[in-house]
């Protein structure tokens, strides 16, 4: 990149604000108030994410006379519900290439279970009247190097032969640029139904105006600080109270678990994203895309792209950041040179866009897990419930993953206690220096087999065989 080229893109940052687009919204709610004093309940569900929120109203609508409470440490969508893409997938398995390598016997009842399940969040939104800009646009995954063609026509013609191909059409290098026109794109997966784009901050403001509406206690600024047992249930404490629940749902993901021996099972990635400033309807034009997909790439080292609903373009991905020890920290939230970095590679992707500012740059961490898909299980004699390691691919799945929760604090058996996916747990992490170094030493590799045409050393080769193999 000429240095030149790279002072020119960077200008297009002067003004960005380091917070998320998504959350710098003048209609945000207030926050509820914080919990004082001691309650009790039937159901304390732990952290106002997607994970959280959809719990409590899942609860609810089970079970209108159920006693539920959501406690909150800082405001409900702070965190990766507030500052991810919006890209909400039917995929459980963080993708159907991972859910086919991962649990073959079962993909197909998985990929029923999460077109359900992404109706369902359809149909939720339309009943409790919440409006984030739901789009069931579909998403497309792009080729941008030769092998990568070759990899997306033979993966295709693979789920073809696995009666897995409905609604995904391979788009060759005219029929791409003819949905969105970049000089990089060379061929492309487009998936016309198992994804919907929205607005994130939205959707988490939604649901809990709609767990209100139906009785659920919201406390905001109340961080659940320890969880024992307490007679023949449980008890949270907080700064200023505590509550006593008969079940208790964790949905707090890349942050600490309540219940120690699951920490491991999970770590923090960071990662970043860019807006742009509304485009004019000129700029529009020049890239096409009036069908509105979501994008993504199919390098290892993925950047990740849509239209907001006032013509904006989000830019997101390429660096996922693992800070040593694994601490999730405010200040890995702004990271400077990855957002010179993507701004970069914005303007290579669409150079038809030059002179677009960006309004906002922002970062924040999500929760990774060793398959790379979420995890479940229960705690104090099943009392305790928890779902986490969605991997940055939550927006949907975290519903069912409340739906799982449920299931398994009612002691029930269902079709989805029953997926081996959900009977089964990732490998945990191992400790430092080990974790640092294993990360550290995959993404030089991963970035190494994109600039090789695709192919993996001894390193990720291993990885494959294990089941550790991830992309960015």
């Amino acid at each position: 990149m000429a240095p030149s080229a790279m002072s020119r893109w960077t200008r297009s940052l002067s003004e960005a604000r380091p917070v998320s687009y998504w959350l710098d919204d003048p209609g945000r709610p207030d926050p509820e108030p914080a919990l004082t004093g001691a309650e009790t309940c039937d159901l304390l569900v732990v952290g106002g994410g997607y994970s959280g929120l959809w719990t409590a109203l899942i609860a609810k609508e089970r079970d209108p006379g159920r006693d539920v409470v959501l406690v909150e440490g800082r405001e409900v969508g702070w965190a990766a519900s507030g500052r991810n893409g919006g890209f909400c997938a039917a995929s459980l398995t963080h993708g159907l290439p991972n859910g086919l390598a991962r649990w073959p016997g079962e993909i197909h009842r998985l990929q029923e279970l999460g077109a359900r399940n992404l109706d369902a969040i359809e149909e939720t939104l339309a009943r409790h009247s919440i409006d984030c800009d739901f789009e069931r646009t579909g998403e497309i995954d792009v080729a941008t190097e030769p092998h990568q063609v070759r990899e997306l026509r033979d993966w295709h013609r693979e789920i073809e032969r696995a009666g897995l191909a409905d609604g995904i059409e391979f788009l060759d290098a005219d029929a791409v640029r003819e949905q969105v026109d970049s000089p990089t794109f060379r061929a492309g997966l487009w998936d016309r139904r198992g994804v919907a784009m929205l607005h994130p901050a939205k959707l988490a403001w939604g649901l809990k105006r709609a767990c209100l509406d139906l009785g659920v206690r919201v406390h905001e600024h109340t961080p659940a600080l320890t969880l024992k047992r307490y007679g023949a249930g449980m008890a949270v404490r907080t700064p200023y109270g505590h509550v006593r629940a008969r079940r208790v749902a964790l949905g707090t993901n890349v942050f600490p678990s309540l219940v120690r021996r699951v920490r491991p099972y999970t770590v923090p990635v960071y990662d970043y994203a860019l807006m742009t400033e509304p485009l004019t309807d000129g700029q529009l034009a020049s890239i096409g895309w009036r069908n509105r997909q979501g994008l993504g790439d199919s390098a290892n080292q993925f950047h990740y792209f849509r239209l907001s609903a006032d013509h904006r373009i989000l830019w997101g991905g390429y660096d996922a950041i693992y800070p040593y020890g694994g601490r999730v920290r405010a200040e890995h939230d702004d990271r400077p040179e990855t957002y010179a970095r993507l701004a970069g590679h914005f303007f290579t992707c669409f150079p038809q866009l030059e002179g677009v500012r960006f309004t906002h740059a922002w970062g924040g961490a999500i929760d990774t897990c060793s398959r790379f898909s979420a995890f479940f299980g229960t705690a104090h004699a099943g009392k305790v419930a928890y779902a986490a390691g969605y991997t940055g691919l939550g927006v949907g799945a975290t519903r069912f993953g409340a739906e799982v929760m449920l299931d398994l604090l009612a002691g029930e058996r269902t079709e989805r206690t029953e997926l081996e996916m959900v009977r089964t747990k990732p490998l945990p992490f191992p400790p430092e220096p080990f974790a640092w170094t294993g990360i550290a030493l995959t993404k030089w590799s991963l970035a190494r087999a994109d600039a090789r045409g695709g192919r993996r050393n001894l390193w990720l080769r291993t990885m494959d065989k294990l089941g550790l193999g991830f992309d960015s």
